[in-house]
């Protein structure tokens, strides 16, 4: 079973903390330090995104992907898929419009997968209502911040269960569990904390989400900066039963429930209006002579016989007709 990593931050820090700025080159270093983070997690995992945390909304005039520069230029492992994810973090200055419109539908298809991450109740049921809607804008993968001292979501069952309907997921970072080091953006954008009660935090936070979601279309990811909190998928699955879940749902929030988020929503992104299956219209005339040879292949043996019987009949009314045209009245 293919297991998946699906929060890495694809940002380079070098020695000295400084994140890498958008729009610029990575350097060789840089490079190099990012394929060792992946030559460490192909040894666990088969598909890995590296993610892009955008603030309060994504501006088509500013906004770079970073992540079309650095993909390419990492080597390639066999049997491992690279993905491109962007988050975006909504807080209150988000309820005018962070940019997930149609009209910059092209800017948004060059990334494999798009997370919303709300901080308020107005930007949770933005994202649980309307953005998990199938549509070639969906984001349909919903961080909590689970490391914050209060969480400031109230999970409604009605978000709850709206959202899964409609395909979507909570995702919760086991690196809080972990007290390791949180991306940079998070904390300046206030969605993530570190410190030495984030433990307790995101035990407490994460044990409400498994409550109301009761294990269903939970999304389990790493969300590590440093190499020594990245854990293998059966740690995180022992991990996640903590919560007093099942083993087979525990495993399925690390390989089944990521494969599901992935390639349906990367599929009905994709097509018109979020419809999977391609209908072929053919005109009238095709559409007749498609059926006439594929009932003259199906059973060649019954039209033999048909046309065989015609034939006889046929040929024995023009005996007759000969018959009476030779003996007939003077």
């Amino acid at each position: 079973m293919a297991s998946f990593g699906l929060s890495t931050p694809g940002k380079a820090v070098s020695k000295k903390g400084e994140r890498k700025q958008p729009g610029s080159t990575y350097t060789q270093a840089q490079i190099s330090a990012i394929e060792t983070r992946v030559g460490s997690f192909t040894v666990r995992y088969s598909v890995i995104a590296f993610s892009q945390t955008e603030h309060k909304k994504v501006d088509p005039k500013i906004h770079i992907n970073v992540l079309d520069s650095l993909v390419p230029k990492l080597r390639q492992h066999p049997g491992i898929v690279l993905l491109k994810r962007l988050n975006i973090i909504l807080d209150g200055d988000s309820e005018k419009g962070f940019g997930l419109i149609n009209a910059n539908v092209p800017l948004f298809n060059n990334y494999d997968l798009i997370a919303l991450v709300p901080t308020n109740q107005v930007t949770f049921s933005f994202a649980c209502l309307t953005h998990t809607l199938p549509s070639a804008l969906t984001a349909h993968i919903i961080p909590l911040p689970l490391t914050l001292p209060r969480l400031n979501l109230y999970l409604k069952h009605t978000l709850v269960r709206t959202a899964l309907k409609n395909g979507g997921v909570f995702e919760i970072n086991y690196v809080g569990a972990l007290g390791g080091e949180q991306d940079a953006v998070l904390s300046d954008a206030n969605a993530a904390e570190s410190g030495l009660s984030v433990k307790r935090n995101w035990w407490a936070a994460a044990r409400e989400v498994v409550r109301v979601t009761k294990g269903k279309g939970l999304l389990v990811s790493e969300g590590v900066v440093s190499d020594g909190d990245l854990r293998a998928p059966r740690d995180v699955e022992n991990l996640i039963s903590m919560f007093g879940i099942a083993q087979d749902i525990a495993h399925s929030a690390v390989t089944k429930r990521p494969n599901c988020s992935l390639f349906e929503p990367i599929e009905t992104r994709k097509t018109y209006r979020a419809i999977i299956s391609e209908c072929k219209l053919l005109p009238a005339s095709a559409t007749l002579s498609a059926a006439e040879a594929q009932d003259s292949s199906t059973s060649p043996s019954a039209n033999g016989k048909k046309r065989s019987v015609e034939e006889r009949k046929a040929v024995q009314g023009g005996g007759k007709k000969k018959e009476t045209d030779g003996n007939g009245p003077p």
